[in-house]
């Protein structure tokens, strides 16, 4: 991501069509594949505000899960260096204990073949590669989650100080309700980037969903803003473009499940 730009649990969109983090109702695979109008991670756009493709495995047993999910991306290509797809790997345990559902994982995020580290005199970054523990708690309609960087934040470093952002870590609030058979989903999410000046912010959005025409097809559109810095979050000079990656905007997606 550009700067704290990236990927793969949850935007409000992914809480929708776009998470890296399926739920599964059953044991067994699951699979999932899409396409958005804009692929925002955390409120930031991963791909210059420009569509991406995306789709995801799973497989659960009892109460522990793996999987994968991947997208194409444009934010590292736009410092001038590969890196044109994240690949997500995850696994987890979930348990209820009462009313209160627990999820808690692992997520490696993965940049194929990124450059990062590469970029301008000594390098701005580190490598993208990013990994991150989560926990979650779901009470009736709403889920609380937490995820903490084990590793610099999708490489961002601050080389003037020696500071690693590590430590680095993204609050989601978020609740489903069915609304005349639609689902709601507002959210609100708070990403700390630990030695890093202005890259924390707090992003927000409403995604409403369907299913619709075909089982498992699902279809949706979430409105989406942040707080981020304007000066932070714009494309790598690279992309020839001084765009807002956390503007309010609204994204169209579509997903299907099988």
């Amino acid at each position: 991501m550009k700067k704290i730009v990236s990927f793969a649990a949850l935007s409000a969109v992914a809480a929708a069509v776009l998470a890296p983090m399926t739920a599964m109702a059953d044991d067994g695979l699951s699979y999932n594949v899409g396409v958005v109008s804009d692929y925002r991670y955390r409120g930031i756009s991963q791909t210059l505000l420009q569509p991406a493709v995306q789709g995801g495995l799973d497989y659960a047993k009892g109460a522990f899960y793996v999987g994968t999910w991947a997208s194409t991306i444009s934010w590292i290509k736009d410092n001038g260096v590969d890196g044109p797809v994240e690949l997500d790997i995850y696994a987890g345990y979930k348990r209820d204990v009462g009313p209160v559902g627990l999820d808690f994982g692992l997520l490696q995020y993965a940049y194929v073949g990124n450059k990062l580290a590469d970029v301008g005199t000594g390098s701005t970054y580190k490598n993208a590669n990013t990994t991150e523990i989560y926990g979650a708690a779901t009470f009736g309609p709403a889920t609380a989650k937490l995820s903490y960087a084990l590793t610099d934040l999708f490489g961002n470093y601050d080389f003037a100080n020696s500071k690693s952002s590590a430590g680095s870590y993204y609050f989601d609030l978020s609740a489903t309700f069915d609304v005349a058979g639609f689902s709601v989903v507002p959210h609100y999410g708070y990403q700390s980037v630990a030695n890093i000046t202005n890259a924390s912010y707090s992003d927000y959005s409403v995604t409403v969903s369907k299913e619709a025409l075909a089982k498992g097809l699902t279809f949706s559109l979430a409105l989406i803003g942040t707080d981020a810095n304007k000066t932070f979050y714009v494309p790598g000079a690279a992309a020839n473009s001084t765009k807002l990656l956390g503007d309010s905007g609204a994204v169209l997606g579509a997903k299907y499940s099988f």
